[in-house]
């Protein structure tokens, strides 16, 4: 996933696929596909190809790109990044999410977005004292991503995709549970409680708007709970499952290689190293 931010000036936004996009000064506009695109001084300008490497995903250090003809002035200045993403288990609320998200400026009624731009301008412009610069700015992209799509969710979420759910109070509710405590015992009927509802119309309620039962969606982010700790540490498989809600080790990686194919001692093999490289 792939995010411009517009500091000074204006430029286009030339997609791949599709008309070019004005962005003007506060302008933010985040790629969900990671598709090829570009910022230009003008709609017709053609892009110059900038291989990336695993490598660069994880640099964070300026690098000025001309997007004018040589001996031109710079046009616009642009902060720009991305997010790794793994495509084939991304979550539904990025799936859902059009090609380009373009927020203009004028969403005055987002200023948490603009104050997140500000100070991520300003800790890149200069640092604050101290060594844990990266880490500041790590956590305020964080921050970015996440009001940038509160931001189009706002605007759009009512009617779109994944949006329905995050705009029920209820099962909005239940989805944070969830998310917060995927190693509890649930059951529908608890969470059913939880919502308010009954077990049947909880049940129905929120398989309609999230698209799976609700214990479907709980063995989905406890994988990717477990997915993630293996990837980022060394705990034994013992306390990983436990930490995903399961009574044994065989249970966790019965139901682990069912999801992923893979058990999870090779799973943690064959990803830890790209993790520790990051």
């Amino acid at each position: 996933m792939a995010f411009h931010v517009v500091l000074r000036g204006a430029c286009t936004l030339i997609p791949r696929a599709g008309d070019p996009v004005a962005l003007g000064v506060g302008d933010v506009v985040l790629l969900a596909n990671g598709r090829g695109h570009g910022p230009a001084d003008s709609p017709g300008m053609e892009l110059e190809d900038v291989p990336l490497t695993r490598r660069d995903e994880f640099r964070l250090e300026p690098r000025t790109i001309s997007l004018g003809s040589s001996g031109q002035p710079i046009s616009a200045v642009v902060l720009s990044g991305m997010f790794p993403v793994d495509d084939k288990r991304c979550h539904p609320i990025i799936n859902d999410l059009p090609d380009i998200i373009h927020l203009p400026a004028q969403l005055g009624h987002e200023p948490p977005l603009r104050n997140v731009i500000d100070l991520l301008g300003g800790e890149l412009d200069k640092p604050g004292i101290g060594t844990e610069s990266e880490s500041v700015i790590g956590s305020l992209l964080d921050a970015l991503l996440l009001f940038a799509l509160r931001a189009w969710y706002g605007s759009h979420g009512a009617w779109v995709g994944w949006g329905p759910a995050l705009n029920d109070r209820v099962i909005s509710h239940v989805l944070c549970r969830i998310n917060n405590a995927p190693g509890r015992s649930w059951t529908v009927h608890d969470l059913g409680a939880e919502a308010g509802l009954s077990r049947s119309a909880f049940a129905r309620r929120f398989t309609s708007l999230v698209g799976r039962p609700p214990l479907g969606y709980l063995t989905w982010v406890r994988m990717n709970v477990a997915a993630q700790t293996l990837r980022e540490s060394d705990e034994p498989l013992e306390a990983v499952a436990r930490k995903v809600g399961y009574g044994s080790e065989y249970a966790f990686a019965t139901a682990f290689k069912r999801h992923f194919g893979t058990a999870p001692g090779a799973y943690r093999r064959q990803n830890s190293a790209i993790s520790k490289g990051a």
